[in-house]
């Protein structure tokens, strides 16, 4: 079991090791193809998460909307598809599945997930941690982490 703590597992590549990334990403077997997201009105939450990542729709039925990373940007055709599902059931408990956003200035991007709808939420992370639990507008969790140190985003960094 991986005990790396959650604020310095996920490391950003480096546009060097960007092509690297897309090479093990070629040869895998399985390629992740999409994350499902159930949802009781997939376009206006297929929209919300539109304007939070800054990805675009390129498949919308009312049943289902997909969202993609923007058009030849490092992600595109790398990041797993986002489709959001209609079901006809509200989201009861606390997800099993999250997305972790990392951000350039954590507060600057809370107070703008704040004013597209998101809400703190408590899930028992405690106090103490330096992500914040958010939910968008049907419920769901995610979190936005704190942003990489300096060292971190240079490499320098070494683990403890």
């Amino acid at each position: 079991m991986n005990q790396t703590p959650k604020t310095t597992r996920f490391r950003r590549s480096s546009n060097s090791l960007q092509g690297l990334w897309r090479s093990l990403y070629d040869c895998a077997m399985l390629k992740m193809q999409a994350i499902c997201v159930d949802s009781s009105d997939p376009l206006t939450l297929a929209n919300f998460w539109r304007e939070v990542l800054g990805w675009r729709i390129t498949w919308e039925t009312e049943n289902e909307v997909v969202l993609e990373p923007p058009e030849g940007s490092p992600q595109d055709g790398v990041a797993a598809d986002v489709i959001f599902l209609k079901v006809p059931e509200f989201k009861q408990v606390k997800n099993r599945l999250h997305f972790d956003l990392r951000p350039d200035v954590q507060e600057n991007e809370v107070a703008r997930l704040e004013a597209l709808g998101a809400q703190r939420v408590s899930v028992g992370q405690g106090d103490g941690v330096d992500w914040v639990v958010m939910s968008d507008p049907e419920g769901n969790e995610f979190d936005v982490l704190r942003a990489y140190s300096p060292e971190e985003i240079s490499g320098t960094l070494t683990a403890e």
